[in-house]
């Protein structure tokens, strides 16, 4: 499982690249994404629900920058607080065993 999200991962940054590379980033720059080799697919999907990825007219897309800049920072800091809680499971385990 782990193996696929991390190439949904992959396969979103590599959309982000293609339409940022096109300079499709703002409503009259959009372009059909099979333009761009992108053709749908659960990255792409994934990409629309949050809204990074826009529809400017009928089938032409743009890259929303800043909702992009915001997924990042928020998975970010979602990795950073798992970290953190994983730690403190360790920390606490280590605790209760070692008494």
């Amino acid at each position: 499982m782990g193996t696929a999200a991390a190439v949904i991962l992959l396969r979103e940054r590599q959309i982000v690249e293609r339409f940022q590379q096109a300079a499709a980033t703002a409503p009259d720059r959009a372009r059909e994404p099979s333009e761009l080799g992108v053709h749908g697919g659960v990255a792409f999907d994934r990409l629309r629900a949050r809204a990074v990825l826009r529809e400017s007219t009928r089938h032409e897309y743009y890259l929303d920058e800043s909702s992009w800049i915001a997924l990042r920072r928020f998975r970010r800091r979602l990795v950073t607080v798992l970290l953190i809680l994983l730690g403190a499971a360790i920390v606490m385990g280590w605790v209760t065993l070692v008494r």
